[in-house]
């Protein structure tokens, strides 16, 4: 499925992503590929002992990472040639457990035309949610996506 061009989106405009469970593994691999090893996320036994939810969590900007990925399997930016990620706020308002299926909920908070007649700017407000319905993480992405045609 192409993505869809600057001038598809609309403001309010609301999408729901397919879900997917956070697992051990996602957790590990994200910790090699980071190089974040902190032992509320590798470590049990310490997680139990010394953390303050009792067991392990996953890393805040894995679940972030994830909301995207799901994002992404919708479809609609996978052929962006004159796309960029522009830029990124994040709030990480509750744990995801090891086990935790989450969902995403993208929300387009606005659009703008740039200077560049060829792209336009669409800020998405996304919302990463367990399957308990509470958000354990937010985030607004920036991201420049190709124009149709230029305006005249």
């Amino acid at each position: 499925m192409a993505g869809p061009f600057w001038e598809d989106w609309e403001e309010e405009e609301e999408l729901e992503t397919p879900g997917r469970t956070v697992s051990e593994a996602d957790v590990f691999l994200f910790a090699g590929l980071t190089g974040d090893f902190n032992r509320m996320h590798t470590d049990e036994e310490f997680a139990k002992s010394k953390g303050i939810f009792g067991t392990r969590v996953a890393h805040g900007l894995l679940g972030l990472s994830l909301g995207m990925g799901l994002f992404q399997r919708l479809g609609y930016m996978v052929n962006l040639h004159k796309g960029a990620y522009l830029g990124l706020r994040a709030d990480f308002t509750a744990p995801i457990f090891l086990g935790d299926s989450i969902t995403a909920k993208v929300k387009v908070i606005s659009k703008r035309e740039t200077k560049r007649p060829d792209r336009g700017i669409v800020v998405f407000a996304l919302s990463v949610v367990n399957q308990r319905g509470e958000e354990v993480c937010k985030g607004e992405h920036t991201m420049l996506i190709e124009r149709r045609e230029s305006p005249s």
